[in-house]
């Protein structure tokens, strides 16, 4: 049985968001965030994905992954592949994008387009607002280039004495804080005053960098961009101090190897030479790039104020059906589970469940897992407001969550100085568990309540990643949750749960013991099927399993966002293993997150939900939990969710036997569905519907006794 390379599965996932992009059906500046995510997906993959296989080249491995390529010959595949979608990038950029906004009246300008007016205005913003911020680095043979900054536009200039006419060169980075596209008055020949004017940063400073230097002229200047690697680990069997670790780890990543050069295909030989010689870049780093640097800052463009013509029409966030506003959160889960469905449902009754948490005389304890958070999180204020109101609160906060780990070094810090119990993970594994646990006094008895989820408790994210939410107080759950935090904050084993399934100990076997009994009742001539939604599919004894399973005849249908290492079959006389697995990838506006399993069982389906996709880093090596959920209403509710995405005929991708994807075409005589669209308006119908309940229903008031 063979497999699909794990990395160039990616990058066809993020050939999936560009299609987006590519999409003119979409409203322009959609399009143009479409643009934006896949550069910024890009920029990660290069300083993790590539930038491991870099180590391990570098160290001399030739281990091959799960598709059988050595890393060698992946970083080729990568560099062919991400050339090829580097090109697409541009020319959506260039030939699509920019002439019609420019048409729209958004101009983005280039030095040798702006007028003497805004020239004059430009000189001004310049000496104000940029100049005292620019902090030149002179070059010599002696100097320290692994200080170059990563992930940021620097100019290098060449510059000529013009006393003696020495020549020397010049590395301007420019810093964070200084907002990429800078506005600029009208033309005078401007056809509307509505129009927008925008030149981006690092051609306003080319124009003016002759002032950074008096005495000398500016004999040339081009922008360039370093990505250096990002998987630097810290070694934990030796940290004694895990949080002063991290700190070395932050440091490491700043001066690691070049793993990719950005330059322009415009610019001085010489810089060019200059450039790679510095950075240490060979030919197999450097991109050729044709366009602006750096295109994740377009996001920004795409949030143009007075252009909302060019967007989607907003989808609010709904209120949940099964909770009352006016109702403490915690008579709610005492009287029924709640299942949300975000960002369809608003993430408001999550933040309730701690905030009330905080503020209730009643509560005793509060213990979460926090993986990443909002930049202002209510959640961490809320455990911050619980230390000081007396309550015992323990969190595990994850430092090594990648590129979050600076974020959480601060939080931690704030939660421990208000008295928060910290944990900082578990040794050797991720915890990526999503938590949290009350624990209540209720009339002299303890009674716990559980908030379980397949997100990060991030409101900010949680209006843009498609998550479920499940919130109970079955004391079975609860009783699980204690042993849970006891394991991870008392280092003992993740055993004797009743409900909830762990990783890296239990989750697996168990996944792999349902997707066999699917196959023993197919083998037996009993209907079997497996639906599972998860963002990665990697692991290879998950995939062996599912491939067997469809031989015994499990009719298996798979929504998978990102990776996906299992090889579907062609039909006919292709890959048997694989005739009765189905896979296809939905690309919307939301990011899809949630992960959901359900397995036929004989008729009595089991539905999970799970913060784990199927990837070996997760079954085996993280910290995970997977959540059966027994109410039938809930249960109700996933399934829909789940059948929807092989409903789709609008988002949705077919991936194919070779990884690459194809778009689901809508069929002559079917209806439209967009699974998103219909997720949202079932979220406003049944809140819609909630409301005139509640506005046609009279409760009286009862005498008090």
């Amino acid at each position: 049985m063979s497999f699909i390379n794990r990395e160039l599965s990616w990058l066809e996932f993020n050939q999936r968001v560009l299609d987006e992009g590519c999409s003119d059906s979409l409203p322009l500046l959609e399009r143009l965030k479409f643009l934006a995510i896949t550069a910024s997906n890009l920029d990660e993959f290069f300083q993790v994905r590539v930038g491991g296989l870099h180590l391990m080249l570098s160290s001399g491995s030739r281990k091959r992954g799960i598709s059988g390529l050595t890393p060698s010959q992946q970083l080729n595949a990568i560099r062919t592949r991400s050339k090829k979608m580097i090109q697409d990038q541009y020319d959506l950029l260039n030939n699509e994008l920019l002439p019609a906004l420019q048409k729209e009246g958004l101009n983005l300008l280039s030095s040798s387009d702006i007028t003497p007016s805004q020239h004059e205005a430009l000189a001004s913003r310049f000496e104000d607002s940029i100049f005292p911020l620019l902090t030149p680095l002179a070059y010599s043979e002696e100097t320290d280039t692994a200080s170059l900054p990563a992930m940021r536009i620097i100019l290098a200039c060449e510059l000529e004495s013009l006393t003696d006419n020495a020549k020397r060169n010049i590395f301007i980075p420019i810093p964070d804080g200084i907002n990429r596209a800078v506005q600029l008055p009208a033309a005078d020949t401007s056809n509307s005053a509505t129009d927008s004017n925008i030149i981006l940063i690092e051609d306003v400073i080319s124009i003016f960098a002759e002032e950074l230097f008096p005495d000398e002229k500016l004999r040339a200047v081009m922008p360039f961009r370093i990505t250096r690697n990002g998987d630097i680990a810290v070694q934990e069997e030796d940290a004694i101090d895990l949080a002063g670790e991290m700190e070395e780890v932050l440091a490491a990543r700043k001066t690691s190897n070049t793993v990719r050069l950005e330059i322009p295909t415009k610019g001085p030989r010489q810089l060019k030479a200059l450039i790679r010689e510095v950075t240490g870049a060979g030919s197999a780093e450097t991109y050729i790039i044709d366009g602006p640097l750096a295109l994740a800052d377009f996001m920004g463009l795409a949030f143009s104020p007075g252009y909302d013509h060019l967007r989607d029409e907003s989808w609010e966030p709904q209120p949940s059906s099964c909770i009352d506003p006016g109702k403490s959160i915690f008579d709610t889960l005492a009287d029924h589970d709640v299942l949300l469905n975000h960002p369809y449902e608003s993430f408001e009754p999550v933040l309730r469940f701690v905030e009330e948490a905080a503020n209730d005389p009643s509560t005793i304890a509060i213990k979460q897992v926090l993986y990443r958070t909002a930049s202002e999180s209510r959640i961490i204020d809320a455990l911050i407001r619980a230390a000081n109101n007396g309550k015992q609160v323990t969190v595990l906060i994850e430092l090594k969550a990648r590129f979050d780990e600076a974020r959480n070094l601060i939080r931690a810090d704030e939660l421990q100085r208000a008295g928060v119990q910290i944990v900082y993970g578990v040794k050797g594994l991720k915890t990526h568990a999503k938590i949290c646990l009350v624990i209540r006094n209720e009339d002299g008895q303890l009674k716990r309540y559980t908030h379980l989820g397949t997100g990060n408790y991030n409101e900010s994210t949680a209006r843009l990643y498609t998550d479920i939410s499940y919130l109970t107080s079955r004391p079975a759950y609860g009783a699980d949750a204690s042993l849970f935090f006891n394991a991870v904050t008392g280092r003992s084993k993740l055993t004797r749960f009743r409900k909830l399934v762990p990783a890296p100990t239990h989750m697996k076997p168990r996944l792999l013991e349902l997707i066999a009994a699917e196959g023993k009742r197919a083998k037996n001539g009993e209907p079997a099927s497996i639906t599972a939604k998860v963002n990665s599919l990697q692991d290879e004894e998950i995939i062996n399993a599912l491939y067997k399973a469809s031989k015994d005849g499990v009719t298996i249908k798979l929504n998978i966002r990102g990776i996906c290492c299992l090889k579907t079959s062609t039909g006919g006389r292709g890959r048997r293993e694989a005739n009765n697995i189905q896979v296809v990838s939905v690309i919307d506006r939301y990011l899809e997150h949630a992960r959901i399993f359900s397995f036929h069982h004989g008729g009595s389906p089991l539905l999970f939900i799970s913060s784990a996709d199927w990837m070996t880093r997760n079954l085996d090596k993280r910290v995970e939990l997977m959540i059966p959920i027994e109410d039938k209403n809930c249960r109700k509710r996933l399934q829909i969710i789940l059948d929807a995405a092989f409903k789709d005929n609008c988002n949705a991708h077919e991936i194919l036997e070779n990884g690459s994807s194809r778009r689901i075409i809508k069929k002559k005589g079917q209806k439209k569905f967009r699974m998103q669209e219909q997720l949202q308006n079932r979220a406003r119908k049944s809140a819609k519907a909630r409301a005139h309940e509640r506005t046609t229903t009279f409760e009286p008031h009862t005498p008090a006794e």
